[in-house]
């Protein structure tokens, strides 16, 4: 009988056969880099992509910049926020609502129209007036979930923007990072050409328009695109930062959602780049001279409690049993491959936003059993609980595996692990619809992978009881007064120092109720051909293809 590693190891055998038969070889007139993503379509394209970050990653940080970006240059140092299309930026001493943006001058969209102040408020409206006519609800929850408190933009000159919030934020210049910059120019045209009965019918005719010939300011430009199938990007010679102007001539982005089919792509020589290679693989890759990449990441692979009423997560002896069930070492060294670093919460020691919680997440079986014991629950007592999972997807790591592994692990602390395996897109859109959405199918906890690069993103979005669906990410509707009040806290402390304090004292709050089944940070793996050079692993969600350089 074959055992598990030997039939995934002759599956992708077989898969790399019969991928280099099916797919056609490049032309060598061009530097061409080819990658395999873990999504199982082409995050769109149109300026606010979808699929998570892995979206923005790929089809959100190339073809467009944002107000400010993430200084992804470097392996050592934590990623940080960056002047972008904004050189500069200040929150009014007087008015703690108001920012005023100075733009960078002489950049251009690739269709050649300037980026200025009027691009800028056309930006921010596409997502936030409806009455404007490019407003586009496609584009509204993947962006302004992300950026809650803005409210508006004004132009004060042609190099300068007023941006307001809805209360004082001290966080806007990270959300921005999430708000690229698509040409206003480039849309009107498709508008102006388009058919419908009306103005909005046009609009959407001209953002889909757009989505087959995009235009944003970024270092890659669109060069063709099939839906499903392939995204090709070419090189912007006229980049405004020459330091990154991209090394090669063009990247080809193909979905591959299995892991086994992309570790294949790779062995055959299909591909010079894979997302998230297939665990098992790992000594074959290296053994055969293939570079592998990992980071630790500020990105956490966690359960989501549902708080709502009847939920089982209710009880805090069941959110902390489930903490001290999991055997996270036993995880990272078997199943991943060391391709993992165990979460004990958002943050890790030696973080600034970590503080000091005095529940210790570990491995602790007697002590999970015991807790679910005084629950009511024991061997012949199972609670039965549901999570929401994805089969692949954006940071979702290996989730059918890790996700059995958990139910397996958690039948020894008394639970019955039920998975509704479903699309990775699909799971996403559910996460902003909550647990009080027929989408949840009854599930009483979701596993989305989430990053924490900036507060709101890690913190803020789940928990501040404002944020629940639709408003934003806090899927299980928790309402924690003291969560509140700490949110209110560090988003209205405009000093570094103080603001990570009251942070930390947020985590700690966090972890200290058990908010999450806290399980992995992920490393994000990246397998490639050793043609591939210039790659630097930033500690980051995001990656700079821009220095990236592959042999002929």
């Amino acid at each position: 009988m074959l055992t598990k590693k030997k039939t995934r190891a002759a599956l992708i055998a077989v898969l790399a056969l019969t991928t280099a038969a099916a797919w056609p070889r490049v032309a060598d007139a061009q530097t061409v880099l080819r990658i395999g993503m873990t999504a199982a379509d082409i995050p769109r394209t149109l300026g606010q992509p979808d699929q998570g970050f892995e979206g923005n990653r790929f089809t959100g940080l190339t073809m467009y910049d944002a107000l400010t970006g993430w200084d992804l240059s470097s392996a050592e140092k934590a990623s940080v926020v960056i002047p972008g299309l904004a050189t500069e930026w200040k929150v009014d001493d007087a008015d703690k609502t108001k920012w005023v943006f100075k733009l960078r001058p002489g950049v251009t969209f690739h269709d050649g129209s300037p980026f200025n102040a009027d691009a800028v408020v056309w930006n921010v409206e596409k997502v936030l007036k409806q009455d404007a006519p490019q407003f586009d609800a496609s584009q509204v929850g993947v962006t302004a979930s992300r950026m809650p408190t803005l409210a508006s933009a004004k132009k004060i000159d042609d190099m300068t923007v007023e941006l307001t919030t809805k209360e004082p934020d001290s966080f806007l210049p990270i959300n921005l990072t999430n708000l690229f910059m698509a040409s206003p120019a480039k849309w009107q045209a498709f508008y102006d050409k388009a058919e419908g009965a009306d103005a909005k019918a046009k609009s959407q005719a001209a953002w889909t328009a757009f989505a087959k010939d995009a235009s944003g300011t970024g270092p890659w430009k669109m060069a063709s695109f099939t839906p499903r199938e392939r995204l090709e990007l070419v090189k912007n010679a006229n980049y405004w930062n020459k330091d990154r102007v991209p090394k090669v001539d063009k990247m080809v982005l193909l979905p591959m959602p299995e892991a086994n089919a992309r570790t294949a792509a790779l062995l055959s020589g299909q591909v010079d780049w894979v997302e998230a290679p297939a665990p098992d693989a790992i000594p074959e890759l290296k053994q055969r001279g293939f570079k592998l990449y990992a980071n630790e990441q500020p990105h956490v692979w966690p359960w989501q409690f549902s708080r709502v009423e009847g939920s089982p997560w209710n009880d805090i002896r069941v959110r902390k049993a489930a903490n001290l069930c999991i055997d996270r070492e036993g995880l990272k060294d078997g199943l991943l491959a060391g391709l993992m670093v165990p979460a004990t919460g958002t943050f890790e020691p030696g973080h600034p936003w970590r503080g000091n919680p005095s529940f210790q997440i570990k491995y602790d079986k007697a002590a999970a059993q015991k807790l679910m014991q005084e629950a009511g629950f024991g061997p012949d007592k199972k609670l039965t609980v549901k999570t929401q999972t994805s089969a692949s997807g954006s940071g979702q790591m290996q989730p059918l595996a890790m996700n059995e592994y958990l139910q397996q692990a958690l039948a020894e602390c008394y639970f019955d692990v039920k998975l509704d395996v479903i699309e990775w897109n699909t799971l996403f859109t559910n996460w902003r619809r909550g647990a009080k959405d027929p989408s949840a199918n009854g599930s009483n906890a979701t596993n989305v992978t989430y990053a924490a690069m900036d507060p709101f993103f890690a913190l803020v979005r789940f928990l501040q009881s404002g944020m629940a669906p639709p408003v934003s990410n806090n899927w299980g509707f928790i309402n924690n007064p003291k969560f509140d009040e700490l949110v209110k806290k560090a988003r209205q402390t405009f000093d570094p120092a103080a603001r990570d304090a009251a942070l930390a004292e947020l985590h700690a709050a966090s972890v200290d109720d058990a908010a999450f089944l806290y399980v992995a940070h992920d490393v994000g793996p990246r397998a490639m051909s050793p043609k591939v050079t210039g790659v630097v692993q930033p500690k980051s969600w995001f990656i700079d293809f821009s220095p990236v350089s592959i042999a002929k």
